[in-house]
């Protein structure tokens, strides 16, 4: 004959008390000695933040690869020596430089190439604020950018990152957190 076991106040008030203690010390009550949840809610419930974890390092890694890979035209015109192409990619903002204001004025940066090989590390961009507004990137900023590649021993430059006033040539642009500066 089967005997039901009964729970008293004290041994009730005693699991309370055991459940308070682990949980101000952080231990983990999930898993039993025998490896069953003792409450699958729990268990259930730190899945999605370990989904979420690994899918952040997930996009991370994409991220980064998607802007390699974007990078590769402007790869293949620096190791030809080849200018005046238009190309169209993501980079990594990675140092900020004073404004050339001789003639036109340009907001000038660098921009990490990161697709390997590659025979630079990174390449300049000349964006014209005399036609264009100003692009408040900041160093670490990513930017997507279409503009006028030509190039110099030094990596490239990129340029016409704006309109053409006068309509004759290909108008580029630079998008930084889904607004176009062009």
């Amino acid at each position: 004959m089967a005997t039901k076991s009964k729970l008293s106040p004290g041994r009730i008030i005693l699991s309370i008390g055991v459940l308070l203690v682990a949980a101000y010390f952080g231990v983990d009550l999930t898993n039993s000695t025998d490896g069953t949840p003792l409450n699958p809610s729990v268990e259930q419930s730190n899945a999605p933040a370990q989904q979420s974890a690994q899918s952040a390092s997930s996009t991370e890694s994409k991220q980064t690869q998607s802007i390699a890979d974007t990078q590769r035209d402007l790869v293949s015109l620096a190791k030809s020596q080849r200018s005046g192409e238009m190309v169209e990619f993501r980079a990594r903002v990675v140092k900020i430089l004073n404004d050339d204001n001789e003639g036109s004025r340009h907001q000038r940066f660098l921009l990490a190439v990161d697709y390997e090989p590659s025979p630079t590390d990174s390449i300049l961009v000349a964006h014209n604020i005399d036609l264009a507004p100003r692009v408040p990137v900041e160093e670490g900023s990513v930017i997507r950018i279409y503009g006028q590649y030509e190039w110099n021993d030094r990596g490239g430059v990129i340029h016409w990152t704006h309109h053409d006033p006068r309509g004759r040539h290909a108008e580029g642009w630079i998008e930084l957190d889904g607004i176009r500066y062009d």
